[in-house]
């Protein structure tokens, strides 16, 4: 070409530019099967996208809302399945804060292990496909062991792995068994040295750091504005944490920090998760201290009327075989009211707002599913970058695809 022939591109009017169009989901294995988006592209770079949701639609609000209280803790499993007793709890604790019923200090502690559990194995699974998204299927395999235990626990607990059902309103259905500490207690003790070695595949690694900074950014202003919460608004440089800024769950009595970013990029989402999961091994190791110093045997609140009997009690008194009929029947009425709980979940605030009017199930039942809120973003998060790039972005956002259609 000669030095005074202008570029090809420049000859091309822009209304004459064209532009190819490529289904970026719902086959796509980043995208799980179920979301599906239509990414407008000038070569590999993205142009526009059009995300679209509803492949996964349950209905799960007014499945709920035609359900016994009772009934609707499944419900919630199936919205974060990867990290299921979150959703359980905050269900529990919503409807315990319409009844006005005073859960015992033990019961709290036991519900913080089980919590913190579950957000561990949710930032496993998040930064370890961020890893195997950049090519690097090493960590994967070597840190989902640890996630694999973290199952067995909640298998001793409840009998379930990962749609779990932990819990009743009112506290647990059982106390942790023996089997069940020496479990809880062989993790918190092998988990440093196999997650320090997971941090030091990928931390510093100058492959998957050029392939992680500047990658899918977001300024505080529009996650904000979005509606952010959780590890991806942590990210771009807010400090808010439910469970420090509304408490619950004996949450107040913690020691632990909010870890927080600077450019609310992929990497920054990475490493949030990364010491969000220090964090989490020490509250579990604070409330296992806490726990020993209140009474054995304490695993819910003296509540009988919304907290199933043992069954070895149905089985051998009259008046707890009333309850657990009425309990499972339905035919237990709740006050009128309306409440509004929120947890932490392992993608930010998981929100239930209840309205009761006074009937065996809810009137209205709105859940505030974080992944829904955030995923609005992606398309601005990914506008300008590579096709490349948009896989990594929506791995560090952790969008599950439960949460998106309810």
């Amino acid at each position: 070409m000669q030095d005074n022939q202008p570029a090809t591109d420049a000859l091309i009017k822009p209304e004459e530019k064209q532009y190819s169009y490529l289904n970026l989901g719902p086959a796509h294995p980043a995208t799980h099967g179920i979301f599906q988006n239509v990414l407008k592209m000038d070569g590999e770079i993205i142009i526009d996208s059009e995300p679209t949701v509803g492949y996964i639609h349950r209905a799960f609000e007014k499945l709920a809302e035609r359900r016994p209280f009772y009934q609707i803790t499944p419900i919630t499993d199936r919205l974060n399945y990867c990290s299921s007793p979150i959703n359980n709890m905050g269900w529990h604790m919503t409807v315990e804060k319409l009844l006005g019923i005073e859960i015992p200090k033990r019961v709290q502690y036991m519900r913080v292990i089980i919590m913190e559990l579950a957000r561990l194995a949710d930032h496993i699974i998040c930064n370890t496909i961020i890893g195997q998204d950049t090519g690097a299927t090493t960590g994967f395999l070597y840190l989902f062991q640890m996630r694999e235990r973290i199952y067995e626990i909640y298998e001793e607990i409840c009998g379930a792995r990962l749609t779990t059902n932990i819990g009743r309103i009112g506290g647990l259905e059982r106390d942790f068994s023996p089997k069940c500490w020496d479990k809880i207690n062989k993790f918190v003790a092998d988990f440093p040295a196999k997650f320090t070695e997971f941090s030091n595949l990928l931390e510093r690694n100058r492959i998957f750091m050029d392939r992680t900074i500047n990658c899918g950014p977001i300024t505080a202003e529009r996650a904000l504005n979005y509606s952010f919460s959780g590890p991806n608004l942590r990210a771009a440089g807010v400090d808010y944490d439910v469970r420090a800024m509304n408490p619950y769950s004996s949450y107040e009595e913690f020691d632990f920090i909010i870890p927080v970013g600077t450019n609310g990029d992929t990497y920054d989402r990475f490493m949030v998760r990364q010491e969000e999961m220090w964090q989490s091994l020490s509250i579990i190791k604070q409330a296992i201290e806490k726990i020993k110093k209140e009474p054995a045997g304490v695993y819910s609140a003296k509540v009988p009327e919304y907290c199933l009997p043992p069954k070895e009690e149905v089985y051998n008194d009259m008046e707890a075989l009333i309850y657990h009929f009425k309990i499972v029947m339905g035919e237990t009425e709740v006050p009128k009211g309306e409440v509004y709980h929120c947890v932490e979940g392992g993608n930010g605030e998981l929100g239930f707002y209840l309205i009761s009017d006074g009937g065996r199930t809810p009137f209205r039942l709105q859940f505030r599913r974080p992944c829904f809120i955030y995923y609005q973003a992606y398309p601005e998060m990914i506008r300008g970058s590579m096709l490349s790039d948009a896989v990594i972005t929506m791995s560090s956002m952790n969008v599950i695809a439960g949460e998106l259609d309810a």
